[in-house]
């Protein structure tokens, strides 16, 4: 399996994390049209954004990746944050059945700052946060669990026809016990990166503690990337990438990192067994 991948996402590193945030948020807008095929004028209709406007983004992100739906930094950038509690306000009330327009959102939502002496948000403000929202969370909020299974449960839960088409990821404690630096005895966690058509696998990490964001994005880069060893020459992008909805499959950076290699994830349904998982094949 070849790999590319030496420029895959040289800009995000260059980019201030409000900026990644807000490329993921635009990148999010554009995901049904980029993964499903959805036109630009149903997206612009669902998502409250002009046809013109995703238009220049989708010309961006092709051109340059993920980092290029970047803005560059204003030079009167507000200095106050918006206050937590009014994100998560915001959250809420976009995630409502039927959803809301993002102009009703920013019409109660600036009722409630005023009521509770919060600064008043701008459109653009609460236009980041409901676009920003996982579009999975979206679709069990406004259509229900049946309609989240169907879109990101099963939709690819088949074989993979060839190397790179599917990889799966997922953690497991390991059945042996090793001397920590601070002489305790511990149980190290094994993340795991497997290649769904050959069950090679294409990157892992062993480490003490929780599994967490930064074990699974090591993993992940070195599944990507060519190994020093000739004989592991797995490596390459998966155009899907099957995780579970755990806290560290699930965080920004590896969506930013994804959505810039233009890999499509699938999540699993929260408190439910992943759905992705293949047959062990017999020897």
């Amino acid at each position: 399996m070849a790999a590319g991948t030496d420029n895959a996402h040289a800009g995000l590193p260059g980019l201030a994390e409000a900026q990644r945030e807000q490329a993921l948020a635009r990148w999010q807008v554009l995901r049904a049209h980029l993964e499903d095929g959805s036109p630009l004028v149903r997206v612009a209709a669902e998502r409250d954004v002009p046809e013109r406007t995703l238009r220049r983004w989708l010309a961006s992100y092709r051109a340059g990746g993920l980092a290029a739906l970047a803005r560059r930094p204003r030079a009167d950038k507000g200095t106050r944050r918006m206050p937590h509690d009014l994100q998560l306000l915001i959250e809420g009330l976009a995630l409502r059945r039927p959803p809301p327009t993002i102009a009703t959102v920013h019409r109660q939502a600036a009722e409630v700052a005023r009521a509770q002496g919060w600064p008043v948000p701008g459109y653009a403000a609460v236009y980041d946060v409901v676009t920003s929202i996982d579009p999975a969370m979206a679709t069990l909020a406004h259509e229900g669990s049946k309609r989240y299974k169907e879109v990101f449960d099963l939709v690819h839960r088949r074989e993979a026809a060839k190397p790179n088409q599917i990889w799966q990821a997922d953690h497991t404690l390991l059945d042996l016990w090793v001397i920590t630096p601070s002489g305790r005895p511990d149980r190290p966690w094994l993340t795991l990166i497997e290649d769904d058509h050959s069950r090679a696998v294409a990157g892992y990490a062993v480490n003490l503690g929780a599994p967490s964001a930064l074990t699974t994005a090591l993993a992940f880069r070195q599944a990507i990337w060519r190994k020093p060893w000739p004989g592991w020459h797995v490596c390459g992008i998966p155009d899907a990438f099957h995780v579970d909805h755990g806290s560290d499959f699930t965080s920004v950076h590896l969506e930013q990192v994804m959505a810039d290699l233009r890999t499509r994830a699938y999540f699993s349904l929260p408190g439910l067994p992943p759905l992705t998982g293949q047959p062990q094949r017999s020897a």
